[in-house]
């Protein structure tokens, strides 16, 4: 607390405009009250000493440099070895399993398979630094790759993650993208196909070939394109919902459980795949939904660079030797 004669003298003084009292007088006024000043990190016979070394401090960061260069050029070696090692495999496995755009090939590739999954999801990427035509066109015909791929294995259901969303405005295109590279698979005849997204309409068209003639050939593939908007924000959305409907007395908050947040994200969105490859170089989901990939099997080749029939291949025979416990 300040004195009261302290603060009647510098009210004098403030009241004299600073007249009544010499700037020595004032600065004894203030002092008891001002803090204590800092004490130095450094000690001065420390620094002194630590002035005194330069030449040891020199050699010091030289060899603390030279140590993070030798870390830096072993671990730069160790990534080109590995990288060089899966560019071979790569392209040994491309040799072998080349599919020659024929289903029976695909189907002898997989024959042995214990299991092949019911729902498989891809995360891909609109490559491209202007994300023009090109890349747009580049990105469809990678999913039409992969749907051919599907539809010769027997996969009923394929979901398309990208984070963009940018297919969901061209679903026709895509589905005539689409249907142009099953007829170059499976010839004049092709399977029923569907593309849709969560909450636009679906486009559907039954198998048929390019003259119009009905498709005899059995089977169905359905096209489902998410985006990073599927993902958290739906989460969001349902929560807030679901609190709402809590507040206004339209649900009891015993009834919200895991299987009604599972049933109505299912509904909104889409069930768990059973399958999540991932095509790009290191594991990124990108936003993908979590919810839908609790107890996924997510399959990634390291150094991987682009979508290609081995990684899909190595997929499905990684899937059908996985050990599903569940949780367990």
């Amino acid at each position: 607390m300040v004195a009261s004669r302290e603060t009647k003298i510098y009210r004098q003084d403030a009241r004299s405009k600073g007249s009544f009292l010499s700037p020595e007088q004032r600065e004894d006024l203030l002092n008891p009250y001002l803090p204590a000043p800092p004490l130095s990190r450094t000690p001065a016979p420390a620094l002194r000493k630590r002035r005194s070394q330069p030449v040891k401090t020199f050699l010091k960061q030289q060899l603390h440099l030279l140590v993070f260069i030798i870390i830096h050029t072993l671990f730069s070696v160790y990534i080109r070895i590995r990288q060089t090692y899966h560019i071979l495999l790569d392209r040994v496995f491309a040799i072998l399993y080349y599919h020659h755009r024929a289903p029976e090939l695909i189907r002898q590739d997989v024959k042995n398979l214990s299991r092949i999954p019911g729902h498989l999801s891809v995360i891909l990427e609109l490559k491209g630094e202007e994300r023009g035509t090109a890349a747009l066109g580049a990105l469809m015909d990678e999913v039409a790759e992969i749907s051919a791929w599907c539809s010769c294995v027997g996969i009923p259901m394929l979901s398309v993650y990208e984070r963009t969303g940018i297919l969901k405005a061209y679903i026709p295109t895509t589905h005539r993208t689409v249907t142009k590279k099953l007829h170059n698979y499976f010839g004049r005849y092709i399977p029923s196909l569907q593309v849709r997204a969560p909450h636009v309409p679906s486009y559907l068209n039954g198998g048929s070939s390019e003259e119009g003639g009905v498709s005899i050939l059995s089977g169905h593939l359905s096209i489902l394109l998410l985006s990073a908007e599927d993902g958290r924000s739906t989460l969001v959305d349902l929560t807030k919902t679901l609190a709402e409907m809590s507040q206004r007395k339209k649900l009891c908050p015993t009834d919200i459980s895991l299987d009604l947040v599972d049933a109505e994200i299912t509904e909104s969105v889409m069930g768990e795949p059973d399958l999540l490859v991932l095509f790009g170089p290191s594991v990124e989901l990108q936003g993908y939904p979590p919810w839908q990939v609790r107890l996924t099997e997510v399959y990634h080749m390291q150094d991987n660079t682009g979508v290609g029939y081995q990684v899909f291949l190595r997929a499905l025979h990684n899937y059908a030797k996985a050990s599903m416990r569940l949780g367990r």
